[in-house]
């Protein structure tokens, strides 16, 4: 089960897609967990027929898990699935920047169906003359092999924790006798490794090998050649995964660019652009080593890349300038744990490579800074920096080297906690635990301020998707959305009067700004809550 801010955006996410019905029940199940329909009908107090309509709906759109047990057929929320539609307008603008308006396109109607076949897709666009036919069929083709488009299977209905669960019961009942921790260590391993390894075969049929004759010069020689189409039979869905993996590079572009300059951040993004094609997810910690060669490749041929460095020559070679570059980037003049933690790429030799698990959590420290700031001001910083590099410390060394009075680090102490910024260690001197003979301890515990974080965050959002459907269910304003819904309105503008015009645009405007809002503020999520795979060592 969710906690209550996730519980809460989740249904009003699914109540602004899909209507106060669905929401009822995924409100259900967000706090109840997993139910069977029996019982889902019966915590609803809607009708079965109805009930069954908007999980049909639900999965469809790949919202509800659904698993059959020993109690029956059982359905859960994926909380991530949910929360991944706050991102759609990114993934539509991703996908015309990289494969032009057919794909963004494509992509849009299956966002806005869940999952289809190629034939649907073509279908639902119109298309229907044999040029629009190759153009989509080809954006179609790349969305696919380039793993933007996933195929959606019976294994992807069901919870990848159930999945894991099952598995491991499975190995454990092939070890006879007590097993130790040793064998139970191996099963879960099995168990991982095989749910990747049905990960990836599934991934695979989307594409099908079909034979093509092709003619020749001579009349009479004809070579078959065979090529991959796509498979009309399968079910596609979107592969977020491949998506968040651009925002993540856009974000260590825009911190490069920060820091340095714009000719750095133009190297960072060819370094990585390199790379792109094996980069499938957000967990990766580092991509594959590339040559300077390589990023010279991707790098617009009249960049002048000299521009960001000062050097004693008037014209030095691109060569030397990305060398440079990454000289920089790989914090070469401070070879010490700092200047690693500084870094965003390590240089060695020939090869470099992006670490992608030190900036994203340097992402994060950043951002946990930026709210202790702006809640703390720059004492809280200090004392929570103090804290990140040096670990565990009382009050009384705390003061001391922050140079602070005690009495006023006592209650900015305080207030970072309460806000879980920092945590309490307690070191009792005797068995008794008396608090008058105890340690404290002041450290800063990651993961608790990350999901501290995270929870107002989840909040933030909440609100400004209430405060969207607030402003479109003001009486003058719904007036005039139901009128511009007519098919005659639709076509003429003029039909509107020109208050009514006001209206529309102040709302319009409202909206805008609305939605700006919630981009910046779910890319908190993303580095918060997508880049948690890479947290492991923060601690």
């Amino acid at each position: 089960m969710a906690d209550s801010h996730t519980a809460r955006l989740c249904v009003e996410i699914i109540h602004s897609n899909f209507g106060p019905l669905t929401a009822k029940i995924a409100s259900v199940l967000l706090v109840r967990g997993r139910l069977p329909l029996p019982q889902l009908t019966r915590f609803t107090a809607l009708r079965p027929r109805t009930v069954r309509a908007c999980i049909l709906v639900l999965v469809q759109h790949n919202i509800i898990w659904h698993v059959l047990s020993d109690e029956g057929e059982m359905f859960e929320v994926n909380i991530d699935e949910c929360l991944m539609r706050l991102r759609f307008g990114k993934f539509i603008y991703k996908s015309e920047e990289l494969f032009g308006k057919p794909a963004a396109e494509v992509v849009q109607v299956i966002l806005d169906h869940g999952k289809l076949k190629m034939p649907d897709i073509m279908a639902l666009l119109g298309i229907y003359d044999g040029k629009g036919i190759i153009a989509y069929t080809q954006a179609i083709h790349k969305l696919v092999s380039g793993h933007y488009l996933k195929p959606s299977t019976t294994l992807s209905h069901i919870s990848p924790c159930d999945k894991r669960i099952q598995y491991e019961a499975e190995e454990k009942r092939k070890i006879s006798g007590f097993p130790t921790a040793k064998e139970l260590r191996q099963a879960k391993e099995v168990a991982e490794a095989r749910l990747k390894r049905e990960e990836e075969e599934a991934e695979k049929i989307g594409l099908k090998r079909k034979a093509k004759d092709q003619s020749g010069r001579s009349a009479k020689r004809k070579a078959s050649e065979s090529e991959e189409s796509v498979d009309d039979a399968v079910y596609f869905r979107v592969n977020y995964e491949r998506f968040n993996v651009h925002l993540r590079n856009g974000l260590i572009v825009a911190a490069v660019k920060e820091r340095f300059n714009h000719q750095a951040a133009l190297v960072i993004r060819a370094a990585m652009k390199v790379t792109e094609q094996s980069q499938l997810s957000v967990s990766e910690v580092r991509s594959e080593p590339i040559s300077v060669a390589n990023i010279m490749t991707q790098l617009p041929e009249d960049e002048d890349l000299g521009k960001g460095l000062a050097h004693s020559s008037k014209k030095t070679s691109n060569a030397t300038c990305i060398k440079d570059y990454l000289g920089m980037l790989s914090s070469a003049d401070n070879p010490t744990a700092a200047g690693r933690e500084s870094s965003f790429v390590s240089f060695g030799t020939s090869k470099v490579q992006v670490e992608f698990e030190v900036v994203g959590r340097r992402l994060r420290r950043r951002l946990v800074e930026s709210v202790a700031r702006e809640k703390h001001g720059v004492e809280g910083v200090r004392i929570l920096r103090l804290l990140s590099d040096t670990g565990k410390m009382d009050e009384k060394q705390i003061s001391k080297i922050v140079m602070m009075a005690p009495k006023d680090v006592r209650p900015l102490l305080a207030a970072l906690a309460s806000d879980s910024l920092i945590s309490t260690q307690e070191v009792p001197k005797s068995a008794d635990r008396n608090p008058t003979r105890t340690f404290y301890l002041w450290y800063v515990d990651h993961n608790k301020a990350h999901l501290a974080i995270l929870g107002n965050v989840f909040k933030t959002l909440y609100n400004i998707s209430m405060r969207r459907r607030a402003q479109r269910e003001v009486p003058e304003v719904a007036a005039v959305l139901e009128k511009c819904e007519r098919t005659d309105v639709s076509q003429d503008e003029s039909l509107l009067t020109r208050m009514e015009k006001d209206i529309l645009k102040e709302w319009k405007e409202k909206q805008l700004k609305l939605t700006g809002l919630e981009a910046r503020v779910e890319e908190s999520v993303f580095v918060l809550r997508d880049l948690r795979v890479l947290a492991s060592n923060d601690n």
